[in-house]
């Protein structure tokens, strides 16, 4: 039986600036961080959610040449996707992280299910900050 997710992938252009992001501005921690031979495994979460660890990999094995090329320029140009992250007040949030340099794509707004906000990590993927309320549908 599946009891919950673990492990998500995100990938980045460089792992130690990716871990470095999350870890230093965004306030996750390390969980891993391995060699596998020539591999390198580098993994992230957010202390209040221990059990989701954040893959941070580079384009490569097990892409072929042409699918990590075509992820690695889908970073470049910011054309990649993310995470959702859930924060408790998105306009303190977003005036926290500005003051850290953090990129936003969209200030904080008011929408139906909450308030949000997108910023981009340093890989150019886009992380959704959501301030959570009650929505009908």
């Amino acid at each position: 039986m599946i009891t919950n997710i673990s492990l998500v992938t995100t990938y980045c252009l460089d792992q130690d600036k990716a871990r470095d992001f999350y870890v230093d501005v965004l306030g996750f921690e390390t969980a891993s961080d391995v060699m596998l031979g020539e591999f390198r495994w580098v993994t992230v979460r957010h202390p209040s959610q221990p059990e989701l660890e954040v893959t941070l990999m580079t384009p490569g094995p097990p892409l072929d040449d042409e699918a990590a090329g075509f992820v690695r320029r889908q970073l470049e140009k910011g054309g990649m996707g993310g995470l959702g992250l859930r924060v408790d007040d998105c306009r303190k949030t977003h005036a926290e992280l500005a003051a850290k340099g953090v990129e936003f794509v969209q200030e904080p707004e008011d929408r139906p299910y909450g308030v949000e906000a997108v910023i981009r990590d340093n890989s150019g993927n886009w992380l959704v900050l959501v301030e959570p309320r009650e929505f009908a549908g």
